[in-house]
């Protein structure tokens, strides 16, 4: 008999800020009994409220379960930073340029866009809480200029536009005097993240149960069916789609394959009239930095939350997929000082929330979208991408789960295995130095 027994999740450190400035949601649905249904998927982030939604398109009848360990919008997808990014965005590289198809990553990514905008549509979402307003890669530095040029060589190679921002350009748009160029390129969707996931949850709930604090404690081949368990109930199903991202792992399933990092950001106070005077620029924008180690930075308004300003930069792996207090806090130390540094008129303003995300990464950029079972198909390790990626291994998941044949899974099943990593733990240390200094040669970016 086949059985995955899963690992209990760790606690997130911090406030999932960007669920907290919508307000409260309604009394979450638990799993409290023994169900039957024809699809159960684990996780309602990113990949598996979109994997939801593309089987309610492939197969209108179909019972669908989705279960969700914390409340929707609470864990990673109410963490990350929003953009929802068409072009090449390899965190790996020193300017973002892939090193695969980068023309087919495109058509795909726009692809994910375009199912979030329909959702967006379909659901009544809010719009401003998927604004395709575009981003910038902010350069505050020759060599930081200098991987933007290299940037906008790549993407004209690919028939891409993208407008080179001076530093008055920059100023206007952010208030910052920081920037000494910026390069703009208008695809990237800036989310509300947990609005958004919110706003997909709740409309699937006409089609598709949606169960919260019900996490997964294992599942067991039973028959023809697949026996999914939390601690109140269970779930009978012939297809289960994991999209857990980096907790694939928890169930050991591409054991010692999996980079585990956290992410860290934190956000400012509601700023009222004089602070924004004070501060200037538009707004709504999103910078991220020409080093891909560098601090990426968001300004919102009231219809996404409050206007606020979001600090994003630092990262560290941490195998047991836990964070600690004194990681926030480093963190929070080193983005207090980006922020200053960048809009010296509000210097030394107290974050409101400071937090961690956690994401999951293959050392070789690969996901795992795949059939790992017979029945259990994979949406997961989206290499920090998760809100494009983490849309298209959903939506290929669900594509495989029914069959289909489509440019999503050939993409994503044509792609290696995750490579093993180097043993423990001098592999851990050696990845955060490796961080540690990749964050300090970053400078000012």
């Amino acid at each position: 008999m086949t059985a995955y027994r899963a690992k209990r999740l760790p606690v997130q450190r911090g406030p999932a800020a960007w669920n907290t400035i919508l307000g409260p949601q309604a009394a979450p649905e638990v799993l409290r009994a023994d169900l039957t249904a024809d699809f159960v998927i684990v996780g309602g982030g990113f990949a598996g409220l979109s994997a939801a939604r593309r089987l309610t398109q492939l197969q209108p009848d179909a019972r669908v379960v989705v279960l969700e360990a914390g409340r929707v919008a609470q864990g990673a997808a109410g963490r990350n930073s929003g953009f929802m990014i068409d072009l090449p965005h390899d965190l790996a590289s020193d300017d973002y340029a892939g090193s695969g198809d980068d023309q087919a990553l495109i058509g795909l990514n726009r692809q994910a866009i375009a199912f979030g905008r329909a959702a967006v549509e379909e659901y009544g979402i809010d719009p401003a809480y998927f604004d395709p307003a575009g981003k910038v890669n902010g350069a505050a530095s020759a060599a930081g200029h200098d991987h933007n040029l290299s940037y906008a060589k790549h993407l004209a190679s690919l028939g891409e536009t993208s407008d080179m921002l001076d530093q008055h350009q920059m100023q206007d748009l952010t208030g910052s005097p920081h920037y000494r160029s910026g390069l703009y390129t208008p695809g990237t969707v800036t989310l509300q993240p947990a609005g958004y996931i919110r706003g997909l949850a709740r409309g699937l709930r006409d089609r598709v149960q949606v169960f919260e604090n019900s996490a997964v404690t294992g599942f067991t081949r039973q028959g023809q069916d697949w026996m999914v368990r939390t601690e109140t109930g269970s779930v009978s199903a012939a297809k289960v789609i994991l999209a857990n991202n980096g907790h694939l792992e928890s169930f050991g399933i591409e054991r010692g394959r999996l980079m585990q990092l956290f992410l860290f950001a934190s956000m400012t106070p509601d700023l009222d009239a004089e602070t924004l005077k004070r501060l200037g620029g538009a707004p709504r924008w999103g910078v991220t930095p020409s080093d891909p180690m560098g601090t990426t930075m968001r300004r919102i308004d009231t219809a996404q939350g409050g206007n606020r300003v979001i600090t994003r930069t630092c990262a560290v792996l941490r195998p047991g997929m836990t964070a600690s207090q004194g990681d926030v806090d480093r963190a929070a130390r080193v983005q207090q000082g980006k922020f200053d540094q960048r809009f010296p008129q509000l210097a030394g303003m107290a974050m409101e929330y400071k937090w961690a995300g956690h994401l999951c990464l293959s050392l070789n950029g690969v996901s795992v979208m795949r059939a790992v079972d017979d029945g259990v198909f994979s949406a997961c390790v989206q290499n920090g991408l998760g809100t494009a990626r983490g849309t298209l291994t959903g939506m290929g998941a669900a594509e495989m789960a029914c069959g289909e044949d489509t440019e999503i899974t050939r993409y994503f099943t044509a792609e290696a295995q995750p490579k093993a990593l180097p043993p423990r733990p001098l592999s851990d240390i050696g990845a955060n130095v490796v961080l540690r200094w990749k964050e300090w040669r970053a400078g000012n970016e």
